[in-house]
């Protein structure tokens, strides 16, 4: 009865890990699923080795990564045959256990942290009193004090051996259970082996007790794991920051106008929510009644609060300040705008870049290798020594914990949460970390016009569209589209959209259409528009007609965006070629060339001409960084070796590009690049001191140079190094934001037109 008790439990928390699972999941445009888990166990290289590994061989998986700062698994599977349990099953069999991401985040205690904390100060206590206890010994104490001193030590030394040692040992157990070997197996076996040796000397009356070297052993490899531990939070704190911006419900507003609250997995699209004055917005939602200023800082990068009216869209995290609206929730929770950004910022790590995987390489070989190694040392100064088993063994124990991957495994990751971080504090998100390998690798740059180069928010100059019904019908194709000039357009007119009006579609890089009547209307390119329409005038703007009527004109006052001149300068200065690629007549497309000095520009361009363009540059071996914002711009931006897009920009476009910034200065462009470039100088970096340290202490630990102390503090500083050498990425200079910029012509810059 017990057993079969037991067993139902078992099943059913299975059955919920399963569900939290699910919950926690994301569909993906290509219909596969992608899971997301926390996975506390995970605190090296070879954990996250392992991890992708077992999970990798999964039936249906297409893609993993474990993210070692964040102590997340993400697993893309596909969306036929789906089968998440056969992921937490993997794990289990590895010996990591999951929980979801809502364990992780509600009522979060730092255990980890607080273990590391405990067993610092009793090792850094019982070391201290240790150290007191043989300072009579080294002064010249007779056998006898000497002895007794040394059970003394021993009193100590034994029980905070095995108290400080547990996250040594506990990770070491695990890993032998699980048939897997990890970086603390040495680092445990030199720890007892020299805790055995010290025992052995002390009964055998050797008068080579070594609890005092034993015990600070722990306790510098405690503050090494310490301090990296502290550094990894610290990288991991502009993701904290944001995560606490997500509320956990709202207010839901009934049909019959009673208000329930509902947690936010609950909330679905389609209802209606209330947010009053002082709450963030729980959902990505439309204003459909009341009005109130809205700090949304947090997209945009700007300070002033922005005034929202009924038909404005609001994203999740942004606040609400001055009154209560109420919003039409647009969409699921982790769709929102928020949960992108944080899936942005937990991506920093899970890049597959080439020194992702030398690291990985590296970090993988480490243990057969280490234990190789200790043993080889053994054997020889066995020989050497003519049987010193004490000497032999104690070489042995300082190669064992000397020779850690640490160094190397942190060499990519904690440089790139870094850089992250950085980017994140500047407005810019970043979705993929070899992103920024790629990025710093470019020659060239290819910028859309409409939106990127030019502000998102046009204004209306010249509007031929008669009012009425005509107005009416342009404003409602222009409300399905997220292009700036039909945001603009809808912005600047009057009249209701209409809802009569059916097949309503964005073609990419054409526009609007839909019919009224059993007539087909457009909205757009004024070649497109002009198939339908029976008088065509000289439209240089956006284009309106009704099939078989006149083609109508809208121009716009388009004004370069702040930092657009600047970030065109740097790049030339670093002797990046810059471009424009635009679907705009040759005119728009000049002026704004000429007033950003950029050299060559192509107009006129469909999106598969884009996407031409971006394949031109790399046959020519040249690798292009492509920033674009409209749904016509996705398949360039997919195209590119490496793509940026605005905060602005389509939700395509956003989802397509590998970096999007969520203010209005275009300077952000170059300060990615600058940041890459710096990451990619301190990554270099980072490997040569680990390697370095490596061909150093390595030799040195093999021939008897170092004892076990003295490889426990190497071995603990090469890490700080390496962690605050990355810290660098945290106060490194980068150009910042300038003044606005004119359209102004320069009528002496030279320019290239390419159709």
């Amino acid at each position: 009865m017990a057993t079969e008790l037991a067993h139902e439990m078992s099943a059913a928390s299975d059955r919920q890990r399963v569900a939290d699972l699910q919950r926690s999941s994301k569909m993906l445009q290509n219909g596969d699923v992608l899971y997301t888990l926390s996975v506390p166990g995970i605190h090296c290289g070879q954990c996250v080795s392992a991890i992708e590994r077992k999970l990798s061989a999964v039936p249906g998986i297409t893609s993993v990564r474990a993210n070692l700062s964040f102590k997340r698994v993400s697993a893309t599977m596909s969306g036929q045959g789906n089968a998440p349990e056969e992921i937490l099953k993997a794990l289990d069999t590895l010996g990591y256990s999951s929980q979801s991401m809502d364990d992780e985040t509600t009522g979060h205690v730092d255990v980890e942290f607080q273990t590391l904390v405990r067993a610092l100060a009793v090792s850094g206590f019982a070391a201290a009193n240790i150290m007191l206890l043989s300072v009579s010994v080294w002064s010249g104490a007779g056998p006898a004090t000497a002895q007794i001193f040394h059970f003394l030590s021993a009193l100590i030394a034994i029980p905070t051996v095995a108290y400080a040692g547990r996250p040594f040992f506990k990770s070491a157990l695990t890993a032998l259970k699980h048939r897997r070997m990890n970086m603390d197996l040495p680092i445990s076996l030199g720890i007892i082996l020299a805790t055995a040796m010290s025992l052995y000397e002390n009964f055998a009356g050797g008068g080579h007790a070594y609890f005092d070297a034993a015990v600070t052993l722990i306790f510098f490899l405690l503050i090494g794991r310490t301090l990296d531990y502290m550094m990894r939070s610290k990288a991991r704190d502009a993701v904290e920051r944001l995560s606490r911006l997500a509320a956990k419900g709202g207010l839901v507003v009934s049909p019959d106008g009673a208000l329930d609250y509902l947690p936010l997995e609950h909330i679905k699209p389609g209802m209606t929510l209330r947010v009053v004055a002082g709450e963030r917005i729980p959902i990505d939602g439309m204003v459909i009644f009341g009005n109130s200023d809205v700090d949304r800082s947090l997209v945009t990068g700007e300070s002033e609060p922005l005034r929202v009216t009924p038909g404005m869209s609001l994203e999740a995290g942004t606040m609400n300040l001055t009154g209560a609206v109420d919003l039409r929730v647009e969409r699921d929770a982790k769709d929102s705008f928020l949960a992108d950004v944080l899936q942005m910022m937990q991506a920093a790590e899970l890049g597959r870049g080439q020194y992702v995987r030398l690291a990985d390489r590296m970090a993988r070989l480490y243990s057969p290798m280490v234990h190789l190694l200790a043993l080889a040392t053994f054997s020889g100064w066995m020989i050497y020594s003519g049987g010193s088993w004490y000497l032999s063994l104690t070489n042995a124990i300082s190669v064992l914990i000397i020779t850690c991957p640490c160094a190397l495994g942190l060499a990519v990751p904690v440089a790139h949460v870094l850089a992250a971080s950085r980017l994140f504090s500047m407005g810019i998100l970043m979705k993929d970390g070899s992103a920024l390998e790629r990025l710093a690798e470019i020659d060239a740059v290819a910028f859309d016009k409409t939106g990127t180069l030019t502000s998102s928010n046009p204004r209306v100059i010249y509007n031929e569209i008669p009012k009425g019904t005509l107005s009416a019908l342009a404003k409602t194709l222009a409300s399905r589209s997220v292009h700036p000039a039909s945001r603009a357009l809808f912005n600047s007119l009057d009249e209701a959209p209409l809802n009569d009006v059916n097949g309503l579609r964005e073609i990419p890089g054409s526009g609007v259409e839909a019919s009224y009547q059993g007539k087909l209307l457009r909205l757009g390119r004024c070649d497109w528009v002009a198939e339908i329409a029976t008088e065509v005038g000289n439209s240089q703007g956006l284009s309106f007609a009704i099939e078989g009527a006149r083609l109508f004109s809208v121009k716009f006052n388009e004004v370069l965006r702040d930092g657009a001149a600047q970030a065109v300068e740097n790049f030339a200065k670093a002797g990046i070629e810059v471009e424009i690629f635009s679907g705009d007549n040759e005119a728009a497309v000049e002026t704004v060339a000429i007033a950003a000095a950029i050299k060559k520009y192509h107009f006129a361009l469909k999106p598969g001409d884009k996407v031409a363009g971006v394949a031109k540059f790399a046959v020519d071996g040249k690798k292009i960084l492509m920033v674009g914002d409209g749904l016509n711009d996705a398949p360039a931006l997919s195209a590119a070796h490496v793509s940026m897009a605005p905060a602005s920009a389509s939700d395509t476009g956003r989802m397509a590009a590998d970096f999007v910034f969520t203010h209005e200065n275009l300077i952000a462009v170059w300060q990615s690049y600058a940041i890459a470039k710096k990451t990619e100088h301190i990554v270099k970096e980072n490997f040569a001191l680990a390697l370095l340290y490596n061909a150093i202490a390595v030799p040195l630990a093999i021939f008897g140079a170092l004892n076990p102390l003295i490889a426990a503090v190497a071995m603990s500083s090469s890490s700080i190094v390496v962690v605050a050498n990355s810290m660098r990425l945290k106060w490194v200079r980068i150009g910042g934001p300038t003044v606005k910029n004119s359209t102004s012509a320069v009528s002496t810059f030279k320019v290239e037109r390419t159709a």
